[in-house]
């Protein structure tokens, strides 16, 4: 299914193929379409800055994040604010997940589990996501002053509050703008603003390493 998927996401789009289109033609070009699909699907690694936001049902928390990924797997997530929990390092190397607080000398959690609210911040989560959902949609949107090609997906699992995801993608850049998950009741769960993106970046492999 995964292969079939994504031939279609690289062939010519019809309305008739992988994704419903919505709006008008004119809302949303096929070549930014496909320009889009390609740059996702072909993406080996990225790093980003995004503020991400979580909401519960007690209220919401936010922080500022850098992101290095590689599309294997493998990825980085650096806190760079707020102040109280900057430089919190989340490193996985693809297989082993630890965790470190540099303000605390020596104290470093390995072998910790993954959980979804922390690796669907990720773009390389969504593009798996996106290649496994049955149905795939695509819309066009404006968000501030650029046109923005939208995708969802479906986040895989029972998770209560983690259903469904979109991803705002730039049509000019092919950038990711913004990415927001919801719950089942389609409430906003996890929001993430990228104000920086690179994709297909060199990444030495002591990044995902937890002793740095």
């Amino acid at each position: 299914m995964k292969r079939i998927i994504a031939l279609c996401l690289l062939a010519v789009f019809t309305v008739s193929g992988c994704g419903v289109l919505k709006g008008k033609p004119e809302e949303l070009s096929v070549t930014a379409y496909e320009k889009i699909q390609k740059a996702l699907v072909s993406m080996t690694s990225y790093q980003a800055a995004a503020s991400v936001t979580y909401v519960s049902n007690k209220g919401s928390n936010d922080y500022e994040t850098f992101h290095q990924c590689r599309s294997t797997g493998e990825y980085r997530i650096t806190v760079t604010g707020p102040e109280k929990v900057a430089g919190n390092v989340t490193v996985s190397d693809g297989t082993i997940i630890s965790q470190f607080n540099p303000k605390i000398s020596g104290k470093i959690s390995v072998g910790s589990k993954e959980s979804y609210e922390r690796s669907e911040i990720l773009i390389t989560s969504f593009v798996k996501n996106y290649l496994s959902s049955q149905d795939v949609t695509v819309a066009a949107a404006a968000l501030d002053e650029s046109i923005c090609t939208v995708l969802e997906a479906v986040v895989p699992g029972e998770h209560p509050y983690l259903a469904t995801e979109k991803l705002w993608v730039d049509n000019e850049t092919s950038n990711p703008v913004k990415l927001v998950v919801y719950d089942k009741n389609s409430v906003e769960r996890i929001i993430v603003n990228f104000t920086e993106f690179q994709y297909n970046v060199e990444l030495d492999d002591t990044v995902f390493k937890a002793n740095i």
